[in-house]
């Protein structure tokens, strides 16, 4: 009986002429170098004449005018799939019930004749491949997989119930099944590559339905990835369906087996042969599908963008049109959690609401974070991860730390729920890029400032207009407060700094990481002022992007050894440097040069004196500041007070005298360095020039942008 297991012998595939194919057939024979490259090294279907002639065969029976092209088989698919009785499903059985007992009544019959009726599983598979010719592609191979269900069914149903259902041990008597039954351990090979192969049946046809259910507004059937696919279908589904004739030739030939007639290992080798074809068949596919996708996603996303271009350029009612097209999922009704209650809540919930989008990646600062989680305003985290890398433990952890440490007004969104086209137009136009950006919205949506963050960092607020902030900007002066002074009460105020500010006193910020230096500059400073008899005040500020663990030991050798004031709140330091950086950045962002805002000049010459080796000095007296060098030259200076400028001292007094003695140590040797995270691409300038020489600065750019003058 299991010689009628349908074999694949090509010597018996019948030849027909090149002029029987359609036009069909022609374009797949034209684009054969396309499926070999596409099914990959080792899994050609079309590597010979014969396989070439076989499926011209084929795509003769295929009518392109068929009226079944608009059958909803993913439906079936599922309903198959799932064992479910949906209602679209019962409503297409009842519309395909008549063809699909036709199908499996062709199918048992051919399958049942075996060598005596002829028939191997190619002819039985043209036969099948005419009575299906109205049907469209994915229709045929979804046809006779449900067909092959009933046959697949009533075995398995009877071999379930046999033992105690009456009318089951009647259909297995009368199809000779105990037998079988009973042997199940001798067929367990049998069995096993036979479910194998249904399984790779089952995948490849839902694979095939995939295609046919693609959104055609995004991809066209001439598109590359398309085409490719397009082409290799019909092999695909010849194969599927070749398979299903060997399946249930298989199940056929179990009828009225006894147990001397147990098969050989033959038949199972000859099912995980075709099992091992339609499984690389599935793989390709699969990979074809996933380019497909990938492409659908490119144009679903180029129209989402676009869409968030006319939204922003659009005026709203409220901003509900612009903050639910932040959401990935339509479908999730709750995707932002609030902080202050810890629950999950809606869009609407934000509705005509004052917003500001904060973007930033998981590694924002816990110093951003505190300061920011002050403010009293309604705050949107989201968070951008690149989400073609797995979501992993470690990513996690990272979010769940921000997330811990906000609260107030604060709503965060999960990463995979935010838009991959948000993220794409916070880069083009609010020019994200790692920073954090802070986009403030109105009530009704529309952008107010693409970037508040700087401002934030100056004044501790935000919600005005750019052209609000100039004028703001146009009232400041160079002078100490603006570099001391915070715009956040929880940070406190430094009543000692201030004290010396109101009464006129000498005042020294100095900077840097070299002890050595630390020590030898405060104890020669002190020795100066001393023998000047002035009061003179310093304070150490740290550095900009410190070794944070160096600064720490700084601060507690400064405090044990009282060689000066200093704040021992890391924080605060943090926040003086990252002022300077947003008004360096603000400044630039105006349009503002060295030539014509001091402040921008003062704040370039902190920032390029802090990067050399031995740091930086600012001399004030109350809050006009005098002098700022490096620290190398203003040591200098001091160490030569008695032997230089001490009478000119006594003439014009230390500030004076100092000026004049820093510009004769002053020399056109110099080298100056700046470094300006190149994600603030938008506002860093093409040229700067040298604060010390007027000369435009060289500029470099790998994970900074860095301006040098260097004339050594």
């Amino acid at each position: 009986m299991l010689s009628m297991v349908a074999s694949t012998p090509r010597s018996r595939t019948p030849a027909i002429s090149n002029d029987e194919a359609d036009l069909e057939g022609e374009q797949i024979l034209a684009t054969n170098d396309d499926v070999a490259d596409f099914e990959g090294e080792g899994h050609s279907q079309f590597t010979t004449l014969e396989d070439n002639v076989m499926m011209k065969q084929i795509l003769t029976t295929h009518d392109n005018h068929n009226f079944h092209k608009d059958l909803h088989v993913s439906s079936l698919m599922e309903s198959l799939d799932e064992k479910s009785q949906k209602v679209d499903f019962v409503g297409m059985l009842e519309a395909l019930a008549c063809t699909i007992h036709k199908i499996s009544c062709e199918i048992s019959s051919k399958c049942s004749k075996g060598e005596s009726g002829g028939g191997d599983a190619h002819s039985i598979t043209v036969a099948l491949f005419k009575s299906l010719s109205k049907f469209s592609w994915d229709a045929k191979v979804l046809v006779a997989l449900t067909a092959f269900t009933i046959t697949y069914g009533e075995f398995w149903l009877v071999e379930e119930l046999y033992l105690t259902h009456p009318l089951a041990m009647s259909i297995a008597l009368l199809k000779q099944l105990p037998n079988i039954f009973e042997q199940s351990e001798k067929l367990r090979p049998i069995f096993k590559e036979l479910w194998r192969l249904i399984k790779a049946m089952f995948n490849v046809t839902k694979c095939i339905i995939q295609f046919h259910e693609l959104p055609p507004q995004y991809i066209s059937p001439d598109q590359p990835p398309m085409l490719v696919a397009t082409t290799f279908i019909p092999t695909a589904v010849y194969w599927t369906i070749r398979s299903v004739v060997t399946c249930t030739s298989q199940i056929i030939g179990l009828i009225g087996l006894d147990h001397k007639s147990i098969p050989l290992t033959t038949e199972a080798s000859e099912m995980s042969s075709l099992a091992q074809k339609v499984n690389n068949i599935h793989e390709n596919l699969t990979k074809q599908l996933g380019l497909c996708n990938q492409h659908i996603t490119e144009k679903k996303q180029v129209e989402h963008y676009n869409t968030l271009v006319e939204l922003f350029e659009t005026t709203h009612v409220d901003n509900m049109k612009i903050l639910k097209p932040l959401i990935d999922n339509e479908d999730d009704s709750q995707p932002f959690l609030q902080q202050s209650m810890g629950k999950r809540v809606g869009v609407e919930i934000l509705r005509g609401v004052y917003v500001s989008l904060l973007i930033s990646d998981l590694n924002i600062s816990q110093e951003e974070v505190v300061i920011l989680k002050e403010l009293t305003r309604v705050v949107l985290w989201l968070p951008v991860v690149d989400r073609s890398l797995p979501w992993t433990k470690a990513r996690q952890r990272d979010f769940d730390r921000v997330q811990s440490n906000i609260s107030g007004e604060w709503y965060s969104i999960h990463p995979s729920l935010i838009h991959p086209a948000v993220i794409k137009y916070a880069k083009e136009i609010w020019h994200f890029n790692k920073k954090p950006i802070l986009v403030s919205l109105d009530s009704e949506g529309r952008v107010h400032n693409p970037n508040c963050f700087h401002t934030v960092w100056i004044w501790g607020w935000w919600g005005r207009t750019l052209p609000e902030e100039e004028r703001l900007w146009r009232t400041e002066a160079w002078r100490l407060q603006i570099l001391v002074e915070t715009g956040f009460d929880h940070l406190g105020r430094d009543e000692n700094l201030l004290d010396w500010i109101r009464g006129e006193q000498f005042i020294c910020l100095y900077g840097g990481e070299n002890i050595d230096w630390i020590r030898d500059f405060t104890t020669t400073t002190r020795e100066v002022a001393q023998a000047i008899g002035i009061p003179f005040q310093m304070m150490y500020m740290g550095k900009r992007n410190p070794n944070k663990e160096q600064v720490r030991k700084n601060i507690d050798i400064i405090t044990i050894e009282k060689l000066s004031y200093c704040w021992k709140d890391l924080t605060l330091i943090w926040y003086f440097w990252i002022r300077l950086e947003s008004m360096l950045y603000f400044t630039m962002q105006l349009g503002n040069t060295i030539d014509n805002d001091p402040i921008m000049k003062g704040i370039m010459k902190l920032l390029i004196f802090d990067a050399s080796e031995h740091g930086w000095a600012l001399i004030s007296k109350g809050s006009e500041i005098m002098a700022i060098a490096k620290g190398d030259i203003i040591l200098t200076c001091f160490k030569e007070y008695n032997d230089r400028w001490k009478e000119n001292a006594k003439i014009k007094g230390f500030i004076l005298a100092l000026i004049d003695h820093l510009e004769q140590l002053h020399t056109p040797h110099h080298c100056n360095c700046l470094i300006l995270p190149e994600t603030e691409d938008r506002m860093i300038p093409k040229i700067l020039v040298c604060t010390e020489c007027g000369c435009p600065m060289e500029k470099s750019v790998s994970l900074t942008a860095m301006y040098s003058c260097c004339n050594d």
